[in-house]
Formats: structure tokens, sequence, C-alpha cells
């Protein structure tokens, strides 16, 4: 008499591991998760959509995951979310890169605010409603 129990097996492409080198050479599986986690607090209450903090997260974890599998530093994937929320939010921006970089005074906010002014230069905008 047998268990009478049906087994099945299912098969699954294996995704391949991408491994994130820490700054003290510390290794960790990459997470998207950690990313967007990351962009959620840096974009809290500012008028960014949670879905568009996904949808840039999946960019960028394909985009590792294309050009540096096996391994890429934490500054790689830290370099590609300060690209992103520059071009959406000069404010989250500043956020994140003020943990991400690890500002220790008020001129490390300064020194990245100028530099997000000179890359963002805009039209002034007349305040009379009136141009001269």
């Amino acid at each position: 008499m047998g268990c009478e129990r049906r087994f099945t097996t299912f098969e699954q492409v294996e995704r391949p591991r991408l491994f994130v080198v820490k700054r003290d050479g510390a290794r960790e599986e990459f997470y998207r998760e950690k990313i967007l986690a990351g962009m959620v607090t840096a974009c809290r209450k500012r008028p960014v959509a949670h879905d568009v903090l996904r949808e840039i997260a999946e960019r960028i974890e394909r985009d590792l995951f294309d050009e540096f599998e096996p391994e890429v530093t934490s500054q790689q994937v830290g370099d590609r979310v300060m690209e992103a929320l520059l071009e959406l939010d000069q404010v989250a921006f500043v956020r994140f890169a003020s943990v991400y970089q690890d500002f220790e005074s008020a001129s490390d906010f300064r020194s990245v605010v100028d530099s997000v002014r000179k890359i963002t230069k805009k039209i002034p905008i007349i305040a009379s409603g009136n141009p001269s």
C-alpha cells in the first residue's frame, strides 16, 4: 500500500543574482525594494505618484542587471537613483543625496543645492505678471 499522494514539480527559470558591494567591502544581494523604499522616503509629502517610483526602481534594476551582473557597487546604484530623482523632483533629490552622501553640515546641503541650480537653469518667473 503506497502513500496515495500525488507529487509534482514545477520548474522556473532561475533569475540571475546581482550583488551590491558596499563601501566597506561587504556584499549583499540586490533588492529593488530597498531602492523603492529610499525613493519613497525622499519623496514623502512631494507630488510624486508611488507608481512612478515603482517604475523607476524597476528600470534601474533592469539596467543594473544588464550592465553589471554579477556585482555592482553601492555607489553605482546610488548614482542611478540620484539621476532619476534629479529629473523627477529636486527636493527629493536633495533629501536622498543628504543620506546617500552622508552630509555632515549645512555647507554640504548648499553645495548640492547650488549644483542642482546649475544643472536645471530655469527662466526666472516674473512675479508681477507684467513682463517688461
